[in-house]
């Protein structure tokens, strides 16, 4: 094709950028638009009221609350025995949370001239006590069932070795004596008995024993994943099994939830939820056959939480941990749930 003749160029390239410009205006002012209807409820969509929360409230259920108003994506709490009750919101916003004996922590964007995402150390009252900046987007967090030691992690971009895709950080901090681990990548990791190193171990899902000094990770490289126990005075992590993400110890510490990759990566429904029996090695898959992506709370010593897709982002179903039952949907229009209590 021949191209058009010098005097003709000009007119053509303003006409083109005016188109482009054009689009990317129309673009702008549709997610002005979308950003703005979340600011109104909906009809249908939960009740929710402007209140005070207490991390000491015992038959409470905290989340991130996503009905859609002007409380969106700030804390909110129901009765665990009435979780479709109105919720009480909270004057504090998280992207995800957890808690446990009146300790919380809070991962959540920060305003200023540079935007980015800190972790917030709340108190039973959620005040502030510490804020820590995280180096990306949070996807975890875990409270010690003792309140002491808290867990996030975040997704990063940047590795060398990810080849532009997402790797992720996992920090602990000890709030008794101040210490913070801000990476379990400098923790000697032992798998199958001899040290394991790698440029491209990954780290995510904490969860804590009630000795504070135990917990349970995932750990990802060379394209597996195992369920790693660590040892927080020894700066060890042991890898115990492989094929498991997410993992969420039990309240009576003999067993752990966790999602399963039952399908190669790229297909649909890639993760089951199952639990493992730490003594027995024995793992049953649960009711729940939906592809779930997401750390699962234990709600007591014999039922499941956790979050599936749903209209408004995502909603929280339960399940049995025995295998039996059948899923049920509890919460709408809600994600990231702590249990509170002393």
């Amino acid at each position: 094709m021949t191209p058009p003749p010098a005097r003709h160029r000009l007119p053509i390239l303003l006409a083109v950028t005016a188109l482009l410009l054009a689009g990317s205006l129309v673009a702008v002012v549709r997610a002005a638009d979308r950003a703005a209807e979340r600011d109104h409820s909906r009809p249908g969509q939960p009740t929710v009221n402007k209140g005070e929360l207490s991390l000491n409230h015992p038959g409470r259920l905290i989340f991130r609350n996503l009905a859609w108003g002007p409380l969106r994506d700030h804390l909110a709490a129901v009765p665990l025995t009435a979780p479709g009750a109105a919720r009480t919101a909270a004057p504090r916003d998280c992207l995800r949370f957890h808690a446990a004996a009146g300790t919380g922590i809070c991962l959540r964007s920060k305003g200023g001239v540079v935007p980015g995402h800190e972790a917030v150390l709340l108190d039973s009252r959620m005040r502030t006590l510490r804020r820590f900046p995280v180096p990306g987007i949070p996807t975890r967090a875990r409270v010690s069932p003792s309140g002491r030691l808290v867990a996030w992690t975040v997704f990063v971009s940047g590795d060398s070795y990810a080849g532009g895709a997402f790797s992720t950080r996992t920090a602990i901090y000890d709030t008794r004596t101040r210490t913070l681990h801000d990476t379990l990548e400098d923790f000697t990791v032992l798998v199958d008995g001899r040290r394991h190193r790698a440029v491209d171990h990954n780290f995510w899902g904490v969860t804590f024993a009630a000795d504070d000094t135990t917990f349970y990770a995932t750990l990802g490289t060379r394209g597996r994943t195992y369920l790693v126990r660590g040892n927080l005075s020894r700066r060890t992590l042991t890898a115990v099994r492989e094929n498991v993400e997410c993992p969420s110890l039990s309240p009576d510490g003999t067993r752990i939830a966790f999602k399963k990759r039952i399908r190669p990566k790229g297909t649909d429904a890639p993760w089951r939820l199952y639990v493992l029996d730490l003594r027995s090695g024995r793992e049953t898959p649960l009711a729940e056959r939906a592809s779930v992506d997401d750390q699962a709370l234990w709600r007591n010593g014999s039922t499941l939480l956790y979050a599936l897709p749903g209209d408004y982002g995502a909603d929280l179903w339960e399940v049995p941990a025995n295998g039996g039952g059948h899923p049920r949907k509890v919460v709408a229009s809600a994600v990231s749930p702590a249990v509170s209590g002393p």
